[in-house]
């Protein structure tokens, strides 16, 4: 009864479940009844309120300044590889202070990738390590370790790029409120500068031509796309430096876990997989053994026939082999130790049939670039069979303990790696190099080997058999000369020297029907 007599009114039981908490978003607490992912997103986007350091604005607009100055007016080269260090300043310190070595290994080999720019003048090949690049390098500044995560990883990046933003907003607006005074003398000592230094540069420019040339270049119709290059490379440094100091928590997620299989249930189709595959690397040891007497005495079978007939479907098992191996884990039964064995010989004998398939394409690769020459795109199927060769490979290893945690980011750095490779290579030059020495079953074709990059023309120099060729591919390349220190490439330097010392006739050496 109450004071007034009215009756009390029961109380509501309680809910099932723990207590209700709430959960810190940087002041914005969120309700766990909200749902995990509202809790992460809140969470996430909360992080705009931090704090931004002076020093990190600053060096992210000199990042800028340096971008716009690279990069507009110039071939993709050296500096669009320095850049793709400096972006990196505003977010190093973070890094550092978390003293996790992965992170910075995933860091560095994203710089790396991104250098190859100033290495290669291959566009497809600049392209693929720029996008691999790009990849791990949200993987490390955000230090992920689940797969989700990893593949979500340039949802990521736009995610953190449209955070960075009011971060930034906020961190000028109190730099200007408090520190007024201060920013306008700033801003008066660096404008004298940039005048002290463009009238002396101006005259020394004037006095000296080797000076002259070491200065960079002023021009007015560049300076739009500098003042839009310039804040596109500032948000992406400043993105990178947030995304660093406050990762998303999504970095940590793993799939949920799923009911174990049955024993029989599960055991049945990973074994009869195992057989298949066991078998088929069986039949294959006969053709990677026996060579040209396998080949030969297979009726109507040619070593173009024989590499040609299944090369894809074998890419086509490896990936789909990888799937299967991934899913199977999840449901493989681990609630004892006879069960654990038993899932990591069945797994562990899918794994290891998987790289005798991977072995198996490999070789018709082989037998069909020997028949029919090298292009890129074999070059790259190639290297991408090797890369699954090494991804199955960590399989087993993580299979020994049945931990997997490490092998998200660790499949990423294959993936660099590989990219990495496949770049040091020169597949330009390589494919211009065996095509011109191999016994092909075909006539050479010498415009795809003309229309190859500047990469390619060191071995176009390098063809002795046949002279005319060599004279007729040095006559139809032509590279454009760097300007400055922002388009320097190594790829095209070397081939400027070749063609300084070669100045063929193409009329004369280009008539033929090749």
């Amino acid at each position: 009864m109450s004071d007034t007599g009215a009756p009390t009114p029961p109380t509501p039981p309680a809910l099932p479940g723990p207590p209700p908490t709430w959960v810190a978003g940087r002041g914005v607490p969120v309700p766990r009844e909200a749902g995990r992912l509202a809790q992460v997103l809140t969470a996430f986007w909360a992080e705009r309120r931090r704090p931004v350091a002076a020093s990190t604005l600053v060096l992210c607009g000199v990042v800028g300044v340096v971008g716009a100055v690279l990069l507009v007016g110039h071939q993709p080269g050296l500096g669009a590889a320095l850049i793709g260090l400096v972006v990196w300043a505003a977010a190093a310190p973070a890094l550092i202070r978390r003293r996790n070595v992965n992170d910075l290994i995933t860091a560095a080999l994203s710089i790396t990738l991104f250098a190859v720019v100033a290495l290669r003048d291959a566009g497809w090949v600049v392209v693929l390590c720029a996008l691999v690049a790009a990849w791990t390098g949200v993987v490390a500044v955000t230090s992920t370790r689940s797969a989700p995560a990893a593949v979500l990883a340039p949802l990521t990046w736009a995610a953190g790029t449209v955070r960075a933003m009011p971060w930034v907003a906020k961190g000028i607006e109190t730099l200007a409120g408090a520190r007024r005074g201060q920013l306008l003398v700033a801003l008066r000592s660096v404008g004298i500068t940039v005048g002290l230094l463009v009238v002396f540069g101006l005259l020394f420019a004037s006095a000296d031509r080797v000076f002259a040339r070491m200065m960079p270049r002023v021009e007015a119709d560049l300076l739009p796309g500098q003042l839009v290059v310039g804040v596109l490379v500032a948000v992406v440094a400043a993105a990178l430096a947030h995304l660093a100091l406050a990762p998303p928590s999504w970095s940590d997620a793993r799939l949920a876990p799923r009911p174990a299989a049955k024993r029989a249930e599960w055991l049945l189709p990973v074994l009869a997989l195992d057989a298949m595959v066991l078998l088929f690397v069986t039949v294959q040891v006969g053709a990677l053994l026996g060579g040209h007497r396998h080949v030969l005495e297979t009726e109507g079978l040619t070593y173009a026939e024989y590499a040609r007939e299944g090369f894809a479907q074998l890419v086509a098992v490896t990936v789909l082999t990888l799937v299967v191996v991934a899913v199977a884990a999840r449901r493989a039964p681990r609630e004892t130790p006879r069960d654990r064995l038993v899932s990591r010989l069945a797994l562990g004998a899918l794994c290891v049939g998987t790289l005798g398939v991977v072995a198996s394409a490999l070789r018709r690769m082989d037998l069909y670039v020997d028949a029919f020459g090298l292009t890129r795109l074999r070059v790259f199927v190639t290297v991408t069979e090797i890369a699954l060769a090494a991804v199955f490979v960590l399989l087993l290893v993580a299979g020994i303990r049945w931990r997997g945690g490490w092998l998200p980011r660790a499949v990423l750095q294959v993936v660099g790696v590989a990219m990495l490779g496949l770049a040091l290579v020169n597949p330009d030059a390589q494919i211009v190099r065996h095509n011109t020495t191999a016994d092909l079953v075909t006539t050479l074709d010498a415009d795809y080997l003309a229309g190859l990059s500047a990469d390619a023309v060191p071995a176009y120099d390098e063809i002795e058999g046949d002279p005319a060729l060599r004279q007729c591919l040095l006559a139809s390349t032509s590279v454009a000369s760097s300007t400055g220190i922002g388009g320097w490439n190594l790829g095209r330097e070397r081939a400027a020297q070749v063609l300084a010392t070669e100045q063929p006739d193409s009329d004369r050496w280009c008539t033929s029907d090749r």
